[in-house]
């Protein structure tokens, strides 16, 4: 009898972790030509089909700037900011990182992160906003439904401050 009992309350919890997806995401920060050039402020977010924020999974800011100063611009990461941001402590352990140079990067973040094996079945997107100092400023939005199966790559494409994001899904 305790054998099963065992069983039943484990079983759950293997299955819950069976099923988590790892999300690798890539995006491009272009090379802009300008004559100030300052590295891009960027947030990335899982977002339900009413636009709340369902998971934050990074913030990319200057972390290093002396008394916290990178704080006073994460502001600029607007859409996030007003969703999500303001109600942080920042820095946020394992979501806050230092702001990116030019060219493809990419992140991946685990089930632990993302929360998708925790979040119901239906439509989201991974949004990415990037915002520079005496610069511009975009949002682009990933569709994507839940569950996830490993495998799956979505995609979609900015214009100026960001180039092409893709998640591709993997256990």
């Amino acid at each position: 009898m305790k054998l099963q009992h065992t069983l039943a309350l484990t079983l759950p919890m293997l299955s819950s972790w069976a099923v988590g997806a790892e999300l690798a995401v890539k995006f491009e920060i272009p090379q802009l030509n300008v004559a100030e050039y300052h590295r891009p402020y960027v947030a990335i977010w899982l977002e339900r089909a009413d636009q709340s924020v369902a998971s934050n999974l990074a913030v990319l800011y200057d972390v290093k700037k002396k008394d916290n100063g990178g704080l006073k611009w994460v502001k600029d990461l607007r859409t996030w900011w007003r969703k999500a941001g303001r109600e942080l402590d920042l820095p946020v352990d394992g979501v806050s990182g230092a702001t990116r140079a030019t060219g493809q990067q990419s992140m991946t973040f685990g089930p632990a992160r993302t929360q998708v094996d925790k979040l119901p079945a239906g439509d989201y997107k991974l949004v990415i906003e990037a915002a520079r100092e005496a610069g511009g400023r975009e949002l682009v939005r990933v569709p994507l439904t839940l569950p996830l199966k490993p495998g799956q790559s979505f995609s979609a494409s900015g214009k100026e401050e960001l180039g092409a994001v893709s998640v591709q899904v993997s256990k």
